[in-house]
């Protein structure tokens, strides 16, 4: 039977999510966020998480949906009120787009210092304005340049600033570009490629697999893959391969 859901997603899956909806069988009501959120800390990515969960009618839907995976322990805490929220356990969005954790962590072992692409990570690059001033980053002084940090810092103050917290790239050595098959042409494969290629890394580009977002929309949810909350209960991340529980 069909059922009427809330969808609350990073809008970093907008493609793919919206893309799932058409498909479902479900009645999926969407809200995106902006891309950024694990930026701004646990705590401040949890508050607005809990704002989106708790703003929704529990009088027309039956559970939540939660377009995030653990993202930092950024939904550590989420609390379900008086529906279910149902939540991916995954780590980080790479899992949905991959469409299993097994096959992100057999990749993950195979290609160390692997920067993943997507459509969604290339188009929604730039962080919303309202987050920037909250981001760790800005906090920090990592979004500024080298020549701001020697105007501030002088050289060699600026030189191991710069090395030690603004070059958060200096371990990767690979682009993968995720292909999910809804991409509407091939201009974020060649952003990807290029990107690559300015960088001197090596580029590869993988089939994704909408198979989990799917599920996700479609119900019903397995344990395995996905945590359902029961209205009361709130996410834990405990030390184990199920990475998120309820308490």
């Amino acid at each position: 039977m069909a059922m009427r859901l809330k969808l609350i997603s990073c809008e970093i899956f907008y493609r793919e999510m919206c893309s799932a909806v058409a498909r479902s069988t479900n009645t999926v009501d969407v809200e995106f966020l902006p891309k950024g959120l694990h930026n701004i800390g646990c705590e401040r990515m949890l508050k607005r998480l809990q704002e989106a969960v708790d703003r929704v009618d529990a009088s027309r839907y039956e559970a939540v949906l939660l377009g995030y995976g653990l993202c930092s322990n950024g939904i550590t805490g989420l609390v379900a009120r008086s529906i279910p929220v149902v939540v991916p356990r995954a780590h980080d969005c790479i899992t949905l787009f991959m469409g299993s954790r097994q096959r992100y962590l057999d990749y993950f072992t195979g290609h160390p210092g692997t920067y993943f692409l997507t459509t969604g990570w290339i188009e929604r690059d730039i962080v919303t304005p309202e987050l920037q001033p909250d981001s760790i980053s800005h906090q920090m002084g990592m979004h500024l340049s080298f020549e701001e940090l020697v105007a501030k810092y002088g050289q060699e103050d600026a030189a191991f600033l710069y090395e030690t917290l603004c070059d958060t790239l200096k371990n990767y050595t690979r682009i993968t570009f995720i292909e999910i098959g809804i991409e509407p042409d091939d201009r974020f494969e060649h952003h990807a490629r290029q990107e690559a290629a300015d960088r001197g890394w090596t580029f590869e580009k993988i089939r994704g697999d909408m198979s989990m977002i799917q599920r996700l929309l479609n119900g019903p949810w397995d344990d395995q893959e996905f945590l359902t909350l029961q209205p009361g209960q709130q996410v834990a991340a405990p030390l184990n391969n199920g990475i998120i529980t309820a308490q």
